[in-house]
């Protein structure tokens, strides 16, 4: 199932994710521990117009700066035929996993945020997309909860239990600047502070689906126009209006929730940010 112009550019979801299976294994061939997906594509809310792929991919050991070149290569080929969002993955060593490590070292990212700069300079690329990741405690969490196997050892064995303390920190670092963030990407910050604040008050680890959902079951009246025009475009393929003058009163309502929520004993470090 190796690769070519004319067989990616006739994949769909299915056909992508058993490519990079297969690509994945044909690369780094038994240092691969497993291949994961995590967010909207296992969260049954995956939109061809709006959603990435998530993907985590597990090695032994770490990767050599030749390796990283080959896979890379292939992402970035089979990227090409994704849907707009393309994919997002990272590669991390199975020794961060378990017992989980936070911040998380990772071996490899990509998305299409950087795929310029991958094609500009690979070997700078190559050289500085490595280090820590927050986001990759919100990853594993969703991953422990709601993730796919692909191939290779089964979640559980690979995976460590994320501290709560850790996933927080995560998904707070990720709302952080939601008041700026809000109107240049609403339908992301918007469903994406009502999954934070249910996991605040309520525990609950939701899709961005399943946060709007949430948001209007529980929130104040007056926010239920807002979350409910930004759930239908995300679940179809309109586009929600820029600068709605909501959006920047809502999400100065939301991390002010969120900053005072009281769950697992995380409120007090929360209000010294």
């Amino acid at each position: 199932m190796q690769m070519d112009e004319a067989s990616t550019k006739r994949m769909g979801i299915d056909q992508i994710l058993k490519a990079f299976v297969w690509e994945s294994h044909r690369i780094l061939e038994e240092n691969l521990v497993g291949v994961y997906l995590h967010g909207s594509a296992a969260m049954e809310c995956f939109n061809e117009k709006k959603s990435d792929i998530d993907l985590l991919v597990v090695t032994e050991r770490e990767l050599s700066g030749e390796t990283k070149l080959r896979y890379m290569d292939m992402v970035v080929r089979l990227n090409e035929n994704a849907p707009p969002k393309g994919i997002e993955m990272s590669v991390v060593r199975k020794d961060v996993c378990k017992p989980f490590v936070y911040p998380t070292p990772f071996e490899l990212h990509f998305s299409v945020a950087h795929l310029d700069w991958y094609r500009r300079n690979p070997a700078e690329y190559i050289q500085k997309m490595q280090g820590v990741d927050r986001d990759l405690a919100a990853h594993v969490t969703i991953t422990l909860q709601r993730g796919k196997c692909l191939y290779g050892k089964s979640i559980p064995e690979v995976f460590g239990p994320v501290q709560s303390e850790f996933y927080w920190d995560s998904i707070w670092n990720d709302v952080a600047d939601a008041e700026d963030a809000i109107q240049e990407n609403p339908v992301y910050v918007i469903l994406n502070l009502c999954r934070v604040l249910a996991y605040g008050t309520e525990g609950l680890i939701l899709s961005k689906r399943e946060g709007g959902e949430w948001g209007i079951a529980n929130l104040p009246m007056e926010n239920h126009g807002l979350i409910a025009s930004t759930l239908a475009a995300y679940l179809s393929d309109a586009t929600p209006a820029q600068r709605d003058e909501r959006a920047g009163r809502f999400a100065a309502y939301m991390l002010d929730r969120i900053r005072n929520c009281a769950v697992r004993g995380t409120s007090k470090r929360l209000q010294g940010r």
